[in-house]
C-alpha cells in the first residue's frame, strides 16, 4: 500500500534544495496504524522497550510513530511536488533522532469519525490540528517559528480499506537538526 503526498496551499518554510527558500506546506497522506500484515518496505529498527529507531533505514510508511526522526529529504520526490500535486509514499527514511535529520513527528491524533469525512474535510482538520499541536510541541507559533510542518493522514482508500484513522504531524527544518525539536522555542 502507498501512501500519498501532497502540497497544500497554505504557506510554510520547509526543505528546499536552496537555503532559506519559502514553499508551500506539504502533507504527507495515506498513512497511520501499524499494520503487519501490509509492510512492503521493512520494519523500523527499534529499541526495547522505549520503541525509539536505533538506525537509519527505509521503514514502511505505516510504521512511523510519534517521536519518529526522518531525514525528510531523502523522502523521494520531497520538495519536488507543486502546489496540488500527488505522489505515492512507500517507505520512509528513518534515523535516531541523535543523528542529523529534518522531521520528527511531534504529533499524532487517531480520529474516532465512523465514516471517512472527505478529502478537504480531513486536509482542513490535518492542518488545523497540526497548528494547534505545533506550539504545544516547539514552545512557538508556527507563525513564529523557522521551523514548517508536514504528515500523514488516511485517504478513503486507507480509511477503508485499512482502517486508518491516524493523523501524524512532522516538524521540519531547512537545515539538519539533532535531537528534538521540543521545546525549541524557535
Amino acid at each position: 500500500m502507498n501512501s500519498t503526498l501532497r502540497s497544500a496551499g497554505r504557506p510554510a518554510r520547509l526543505l528546499a534544495a536552496a537555503a532559506a527558500v519559502t514553499v508551500s506546506l506539504t502533507m504527507l497522506t495515506g498513512c497511520g496504524a501499524i499494520l503487519d500484515e501490509i509492510m512492503s518496505s521493512g520494519e523500523a529498527p527499534r529499541d526495547e522497550p522505549g520503541g525509539e529507531i536505533t538506525a537509519s533505514a527505509e521503514a514502511d510508511a505505516f510504521e512511523i510513530l510519534k517521536g519518529d526522526c526522518i531525514d525528510l529529504v531523502a523522502l523521494d520526490g520531497y520538495g519536488e511536488s507543486a502546489e496540488g500535486e500527488d505522489f505515492e509514499v512507500e517507505s520512509v527514511p528513518v534515523v535516531p533522532c541523535a543523528e542529523e535529520h529534518t522531521g520528527e513527528v511531534y504529533a499524532e491524533l487517531i480520529m474516532d469519525d465512523p465514516a471517512y469525512p472527505g478529502d478537504e474535510a480531513m486536509s482542513t482538520k490535518f492542518d488545523e490540528w497540526c497548528y494547534a499541536e505545533f506550539e504545544k510541541f516547539v514552545g512557538l507559533s508556527y507563525d513564529e517559528s523557522v521551523y514548517g510542518y508536514t504528515g500523514f493522514y488516511p485517504t478513503q482508500e486507507t480509511w477503508d480499506q485499512l482502517n486508518d484513522r491516524t493523523l501524524q504531524c512532522i516538524i521540519s527544518a531547512e537545515e539538519p537538526v539533532t535531537g528534538s525539536l521540543q521545546g525549541v522555542a524557535e
